[in-house]
């Protein structure tokens, strides 16, 4: 919510020069009219005409005065719900208008600021206004294109009841409105060399042997006495607890690739706005699923962060990563960069997040343009995974254009080298639903990893 009191109302800062300029086109007809008037009363010695002429003139000259003397003391709010939607999706716009005031208002004119991808300019007419009264409106904005949106400042109009004069006052407050890729759901499928976010696959951080092997604590308030362990808690000579068995969530990197020259077209139904939402739908399965995610461009830039080799961690923390993964995709854009020589280092560096020789670390990529050079190099990136997806666009397709550059090997050939360093490779047509590709990674055994798990 945003909140705020108009700049320059009550005729403070404006001046009369300023208020003069807030003349309505019916406000200088009517003072254009009573000096022709004037002029052609003194000409012709028409006294009759002369004071029609100067009540013309007069009478957008008293009403700008009465508004430059006007001091309404209002304050105007803004309640945006959701902040962060999906493109396509509708967001609401609730404003509230108080006047704090001991003199009632007349006739305003509320009208907020919004871009115009989020709809038309919303316009409100407030009748007047008693003194410590509020009024509320609302107004719905929505897009199909991604991004960060700015809604404000809002405005104030004032007018006089003969419409001859508007003066605006602009409030300082905005917000801003965040449109994150679409997303769709995902079936749980095994992909290859993959282990499961929790559960049976997943390393434990407490041995499991035996008795000898559990690592007590100290007892705190609240624990289950059926968790004390009696044998250290005669040696200690304190009562002393089992710990409860924790599994270590397995890891998974989202690649995205984002190079200008392996995107051909723009727009919600380019290659590229389709690899952005596929990777926005495998970042929330994954994590619903219970893996630590991180989001990893060409570039070699790691969302949420370096901490923990960049992986989301659990609970709340999980959460705040997920939104800052989403707002990292809201406005994520072609970069300028030739290759996946960053990335390949980001991922080869793993900073422990695809553990030791290899690991059991989930790297799922979306992946342009290829040549023969930047396919061999991400064909190695599947050394340092537990089980590796890809699934590769060929822009020149999805554009409906002959390929730019020639020495582009073929798709096919592409994925053919992928699937022999280990990768399950597919091709995205256009137009392609991801949720059947997700299903046709799960059934499809290109890649050469021999764990398994459900995602």
């Amino acid at each position: 919510m945003s909140a705020g009191a108009p700049r320059g109302a009550g005729g403070q800062g404006g001046g009369l020069r300023a208020s003069l300029s807030g003349l309505t086109t019916r406000g200088r007809s009517f003072l254009a009219a009573g000096v022709a008037a004037a002029v052609c009363a003194y000409v012709l010695g028409q006294g009759a005409l002369l004071r029609v002429g100067l009540l013309l003139a007069l009478l957008p000259l008293l009403c700008v005065y009465a508004l430059h003397r006007t001091r309404y003391r209002v304050s105007g709010s803004r309640r945006l719900t959701p902040g962060r939607v999906p493109a396509g999706a509708e967001a609401r716009v609730q404003l509230r208008m108080d006047n704090t005031s001991r003199l009632p208002t007349g006739l305003l004119m509320l009208q907020d600021r919004v871009p115009y991808v989020l709809g038309p300019r919303p316009r409100f007419v407030l009748d007047r206004v008693e003194p410590g009264g509020r009024r509320e409106v609302s107004y719905r904005v929505r897009s199909d294109l991604r991004g960060r949106y700015p809604l404000g400042p809002l405005q104030l109009r004032l007018t006089d009841p003969f419409g001859l004069v508007e003066l605006t006052r602009s409030f300082s407050a905005f917000d801003t409105l965040t449109v994150i890729p679409r997303t769709e759901p995902l079936p749980p499928v095994r992909l290859s060399g993959e282990s499961s976010g929790y559960g049976d696959g997943s390393r434990r951080s407490l041995a499991l042997a035996g008795d000898d092997d559990v690592i007590p604590r100290g007892y705190r308030r609240g624990d289950d006495l059926r968790r004390v362990h009696w044998r250290s808690t005669a040696r200690y000579g304190e009562l002393m607890v089992r710990r409860e068995e924790q599994p270590q969530r397995s890891r998974a990197t989202v690649l995205l690739d984002t190079r200008q020259l392996a995107f051909e077209g723009a727009g919600p139904d380019s290659a590229f706005e389709w690899a952005v939402s596929a990777a926005a739908s495998s970042l929330v399965h994954l994590l619903e699923q219970g893996y630590a995610v991180r989001l990893l461009t060409d570039t070699g830039d790691c969302v949420p962060g370096l901490g923990g080799g960049g992986f989301s961690s659990g609970g709340h923390e999980s959460a705040e990563a997920a939104g800052l993964m989403m707002d990292t995709l809201a406005v994520v854009g072609h970069s300028d960069g030739t290759g996946l020589t960053r990335a390949y280092d980001a991922v080869r560096g793993g900073g422990g997040g695809f553990g030791e020789a290899g690991g059991d670390g989930l790297l799922i990529a979306f992946l342009g343009d290829l040549d023969d050079v930047q396919t061999e190099l991400a064909a190695r990136m599947r050394q340092r995974t537990g089980g590796a997806v890809a699934f590769v666009l060929d822009s020149a397709t999805w554009a409906g254009q002959p390929a730019r550059d020639p020495a582009l090997p073929p798709l096919e050939q592409r994925l053919h080298r992928l699937r022999d360093a280990g990768w399950t490779a597919l091709a995205a047509p256009p137009g392609a639903a991801f949720g059947e590709l997700w299903r046709r990674a799960g059934s499809t055994s290109f890649g050469t990893g021999t764990s398994g798990g459900r995602v």
